[in-house]
């Protein structure tokens, strides 16, 4: 059975248009990675726990921040390696430069016995819809197409 990844596609509405909150993975193999790096924040679970319960789990660990708001399914999508991703977006407001993402130990150098702890996610930043195409994991990109067109259908309140 494929492993299953759920997260959260935070948005918020700006005077430039819609922006969207991606996350840049951590550790030694991402550092100088940018364009087609970032990713939303998500993280795998079991079968012993449901989507939107694991996506708001995954998301906190991944970036310190608890939401609270509604969550809008965005769908799945199945990535190269076979992973299936569920995401869901939700209007939220966070200050990136504030982001404290939970750490994983790995040997670095490699074959050097050395443990070393990284950050999962090493920084997070809001990018409007153009940027966030670019900076974006290329099989995750649909779920922003997915985001606009439910941001989209939302009633205006105001």
């Amino acid at each position: 059975m494929a492993k299953r990844s759920a997260g959260i596609l935070p948005y918020r509405k700006s005077a430039d248009g819609l922006e969207v909150l991606l996350v840049h993975p951590g550790g030694p193999f991402w550092q100088k990675r940018d364009l087609g790096a970032w990713s939303i924040a998500k993280g795998e679970y079991g079968d012993d726990e449901q989507t939107e319960a694991a996506a708001r789990r995954e998301f906190a660990e991944e970036t310190g921040w608890e939401i609270d708001a509604v969550l809008q399914p965005l769908g799945e999508l199945r990535q190269r390696g076979g992973k299936l991703i569920t995401a869901f977006g939700a209007e939220a407001d966070f200050n990136a430069s504030a982001l404290r993402s939970n750490v994983f130990e790995m040997e670095w150098p490699p074959r050097s016995g050395r443990m070393q702890s990284f950050p999962e996610i090493d920084r997070g930043e809001w990018f409007g819809l153009d940027m966030a195409r670019e900076k974006m994991l290329v099989g995750q990109r649909p779920f922003l197409d997915r985001l606009v067109a439910s941001v989209r259908r939302e009633p205006d309140l105001h």
